[in-house]
C-alpha cells in the first residue's frame, strides 16, 4: 500500500510540473487533459485519481509555475558582488526569453490571471509580492521608496520579458532586453 500512494504522489508531481511547464508555453487555455497526461506518461483514464477537473489542475499548475522560479533567486543573488544585477542579468536576457517552459510564470501568465481568477490569479498576486520582497532589500531597504523602486523595477523587467518573447528572437527583442537590464543594473529606472 505504501509504495501505491508515493507511486500515486510521484505521478501528481508529474503532471503538475508538466501542466506548469505547458501553461507557461502556452497559457492557461491551451494545454488539454489528454496532452498533460500524455506528456506526463500517463493515460487520460487516471486524471481524475489526482484532480477533480481542469480547473483544479490549472490552479494547481498556476501555484507551482510561479514558484518554480522564484526558487531561483537566492541562488543567484547569494555572494554576488552586485545581487541586483545578477539578478537582472538573468532574469532579463534572451536565454529567459527563449525558454518559456522554464521560465518565470509572472511572465508566461499576466496576461491569464484576469481570465482564470480565483485561486490561481490570488497565487499570482502573492507571487508578485515575493518578488518585490526579494527585490526591495537590493534597492534601498524597507522604506516606501524602496518599495516604490521595487515596483518600478519589477513592472520593468517582467514588461521587456514579455514584450521581448512577443517579437521573438530579432535585434528589437534584443534591443529592449539589453536597455531594461542596463536600466536596471544602473538603478536608472526611478
Amino acid at each position: 500500500m505504501r509504495h501505491s500512494k508515493e507511486d500515486k504522489a510521484a505521478s501528481h508531481e508529474r503532471i503538475v510540473d508538466v501542466a506548469a511547464a505547458r501553461i507557461r508555453e502556452s497559457g492557461t487555455e491551451q494545454p488539454g487533459v489528454a496532452e498533460i497526461m500524455r506528456a506526463a506518461g500517463l493515460t487520460h483514464g487516471g486524471f481524475y485519481k489526482h484532480f477533480g477537473s481542469r480547473d483544479e489542475l490549472i490552479a494547481e499548475a498556476v501555484k507551482r509555475a510561479l514558484t518554480d522560479s522564484e526558487s531561483r533567486v537566492p541562488e543567484l543573488t547569494a555572494g554576488a558582488e552586485d545581487p541586483l544585477a545578477a539578478f537582472a542579468d538573468a532574469y532579463v536576457s534572451a536565454a529567459h526569453r527563449d525558454d518559456p517552459a522554464s521560465g518565470c510564470g509572472v511572465v508566461a501568465l499576466g496576461t491569464d490571471m484576469p481570465r482564470v481568477g480565483g485561486l490561481a490569479q490570488e497565487a499570482y498576486r502573492v507571487q508578485v509580492e515575493r518578488y518585490l520582497a526579494h527585490l526591495q532589500p537590493l534597492l534601498g531597504g524597507d522604506d516606501d521608496e524602496a518599495r516604490r523602486r521595487a515596483t518600478v523595477t519589477l513592472s520593468a523587467m517582467v514588461g521587456a520579458v514579455m514584450i521581448a518573447r512577443a517579437l521573438g528572437p530579432t535585434p528589437g527583442s534584443d534591443e529592449i532586453l539589453r536597455d531594461v537590464r542596463e536600466a536596471v543594473r544602473e538603478r536608472r529606472l526611478v
